[in-house]
């Protein structure tokens, strides 16, 4: 049973990581860059509204549904540390929860809260706006190499298993 359950655990965080990488890829490749090419305030209001949107169930269920995978999948392969595949499948599972969904609670998410309470007609609104895609754009890079890490950590963990 332990071996069906690692299987689809390590599937669903291959899966679920690619595609949070993928968002994540997005927001780093041309989304901030975009939002940052607009008038600060238009800048601003932009990635308020996405801010708000981006929590939704399904995009929530991804984020959060991975990591429970990923550490299902990491503490399996601490219980079956001799089969192969097992430390890629702890590695990925580690970047993924450090990398993705730490470091957005440490680091974005308290920049996205700080941008929300944010008046886009202030006076220093600007200046506010350039500290913050510096900022949100150099912790997103750190999640996407994270995420897209804790991939390849789980696809060489399915490659390695036999089962």
């Amino acid at each position: 049973m332990l071996s069906t359950t690692r299987l689809v655990c390590t599937w669903l965080s291959a899966l679920g990581s690619g595609v949070v990488a993928g968002v994540f890829f997005a927001f780093s490749a041309f989304v901030m860059q975009g939002l940052a090419r607009l008038p600060p305030a238009q800048g601003m209001h932009a990635m308020q509204s996405i801010n708000v949107t981006a929590v939704t169930p399904a995009f929530m269920s991804v984020l959060f549904g991975t990591a429970v995978a990923a550490v299902a999948a990491g503490v399996s392969a601490l219980l079956s540390w001799q089969k192969p595949g097992s430390g890629w499948l702890l590695l990925g599972g580690v970047l993924y929860v450090l990398g993705g969904v730490v470091v957005t609670a440490a680091f974005n998410v308290p920049r996205n809260d700080a941008l929300a309470a944010i008046e886009p007609a202030r006076a220093d609104a600007a200046l506010l706006w350039e500290r913050y895609v510096s900022g949100w754009t150099a912790w997103n890079h750190v999640r996407t190499v994270a995420a897209l890490g804790a991939t390849v950590c789980f696809i060489l963990a399915l490659r390695a298993s036999p089962e």
